[in-house]
């Protein structure tokens, strides 16, 4: 089985029935990291299956520390012998290492999963942050607003979000800036 189709059948496997709203989010990321294809050349394929993943950790079967990156990388890695750079991808998934660090397990996620190519965590972050939690489009500004009113701006989430919303405008200006790049012909891809 290719790695874009296992990733699918066990997201859908572990999101579909528990969360489907979390499901359908990623199915959102996963169109999207499509559509960043043109930047990624060889790494399309890993891009989309870490986008279609990178909720796996809500799970509730799986669910451990409540930290959903450090959860799912540890599933797919302990359970799934998954693909290392797709588990890192995972891991690492929209600046993690803030909300982790929020949590007390920054050690925990740093010590265990290495970061992935920088190109390709600014690809995870625009794929997760500008799909809703529907799985529609939307902006960066208007996801990082709708994470702070969900769970309200003084929780875990919200001044994580907070924190991490200037590094993911300025991921989602690097991809846009490479994506233009790539459709004027002035960057290989």
């Amino acid at each position: 089985m290719g790695l874009t189709k296992w990733a699918y059948s066990l997201s859908e496997a572990m999101l579909a029935e528990p969360l489907p709203r979390r499901w359908a989010h990623s199915l959102g990321a996963a169109e999207r990291a499509c559509s960043l294809s043109p930047i990624l050349g060889r790494d399309s394929e890993l891009l989309e299956a870490a986008a279609v993943l990178h909720d796996v950790g809500y799970s509730p079967s799986i669910a451990v520390t409540g930290f959903h990156p450090l959860d799912g990388a540890r599933f797919l890695r302990d359970q799934e012998g998954a693909d290392e750079r797709v588990v890192r991808l995972v891991a690492h998934h929209s600046c993690a290492l803030l909300e982790a660090e929020e949590r007390g397990l920054r050690h925990e996620l740093e010590t265990e999963f290495e970061m992935e190519r920088p190109e390709l965590v600014d690809a995870l972050i625009v794929s997760d942050m500008t799909t809703t939690p529907d799985g529609e489009y939307t902006t960066s500004v208007a996801r990082v607003s709708e994470i702070v009113q969900r769970y309200g701006p003084d929780t875990i989430v919200g001044r994580f979000i907070q924190r991490a919303a200037p590094e993911i405008y300025a991921a989602v200006e690097r991809v846009e800036s490479r994506m233009a790049a790539v459709e004027a012909g002035t960057q290989p891809m």
